[in-house]
């Protein structure tokens, strides 16, 4: 579908800094006020473009799929400064003015002028599962159906310590997307994955490990299609996310929240450990919050929400079936 556009005039910060926004996104399925709406939040280097011959997850959202386009309206809505505009906001040089509350606020104003009264479900996979978040503790009567995938309401230490490098090499190296990209994938992936995927093999022709021929690819492919700004930008937000607002007390964060919660993790995922979304719904589930959880089986760590869409769809699938044309 087509990418539209909207303004936001005078948007200030959480950290008290104003801007003018363009905000882009992208409509799939009825029109508007004819279906239940379902918000599809992009993660670090995707995009509006959730479905269709070129849709990150097109295996998942699309007519007669799991979350099918002809029963749902998909609401995708680009982080601004994430580049798929090919625009440049003001926001991308001063990426660190941005958290993840900032960008759900922004959506929930798309949301508004979009005249949208309530979401069926919002999901999300790693940063845009964070966004999905924010977004219902900030508006705890919008959405009845949080689905965060591969993510967590906050940035653990973990995290944050690989956005922290990332964003040094980023700003240090002389070929900062590439480098920056080979070393995400490190962290995306696992070693059982790389083991089995290339055995110590080597590239004769380049005479290197092949490997390290695959994470110089990737590197090389994020930087054609993927702009500095917006990496710097999108990598910080992933290590901001806090929905308690350093209180680490979620179930305060969520006394007005009554959005039934469905956790999917990923069980050797090495960047949103399964551990963690465990203790969350073990939390919850303890406190008589609606919540369930589930969790993919993959060798592939993080990027198993990218690659295992068999399991994510047996898993969501539940949530998306039985629905009144309209609620």
């Amino acid at each position: 579908m087509t990418l539209q556009s909207l303004h936001i005039q005078e948007y200030k910060t959480n950290s008290g800094y104003v801007y003018d926004l363009e905000v882009t996104y992208q409509l799939f399925g009825p029109a508007l006020g004819t279906a239940p709406v379902v918000l599809v939040n992009h993660a670090l280097t995707g995009n509006s473009q959730v479905t269709g011959a070129k849709g990150w997850w097109q295996d998942l959202i699309g007519d007669e799929k799991t979350i099918d386009t002809q029963q749902f309206t998909i609401l995708a809505i680009n982080i601004p400064g994430n580049g798929y505009d090919r625009k440049q906001h003001n926001l991308i040089d001063n990426y660190k003015h941005f958290n993840n509350s900032d960008i759900a606020a922004i959506y929930y104003t798309v949301i508004q002028q979009l005249h949208i009264e309530s979401i069926y479900a919002v999901i999300g996979g790693s940063l845009g599962g964070q966004i999905a978040w924010e977004l219902v503790i900030q508006q705890p009567k919008l959405v009845k159906h949080l689905i965060p995938v591969a993510s967590d309401w906050k940035a653990t230490d973990w995290v944050i310590a690989c956005c922290y490098i990332q964003d040094q090499i980023l700003n240090n190296s002389v070929r900062p997307i590439e480098d920056a990209r080979a070393h995400a994938m490190t962290f995306y992936r696992t070693a059982t994955s790389f083991k089995k995927k290339f055995e110590r093999s080597r590239n004769q022709k380049l005479d290197m490990y092949n490997v390290a021929s695959w994470l110089q690819h990737h590197g090389n492919r994020l930087k054609e299609r993927f702009n500095l700004q917006s990496y710097k930008l999108m990598n910080h937000l992933l290590g901001t996310s806090d929905c308690t607002r350093g209180t680490n007390n979620i179930l305060e964060a969520l006394k007005e929240v009554s959005t039934h919660i469905h956790l999917i993790a990923i069980d050797s995922d090495q960047l949103f450990y399964a551990d963690e979304i465990r203790e969350t719904y073990a939390l919850l589930k303890e406190n008589n919050h609606p919540v369930s959880y589930g969790e993919i089986n993959s060798i592939d760590g993080h990027d198993a929400f990218l690659i295992e869409f068999k399991q994510l769809e047996r898993l969501v699938k539940p949530i998306f079936q039985n629905i009144p044309s309209l609620q």
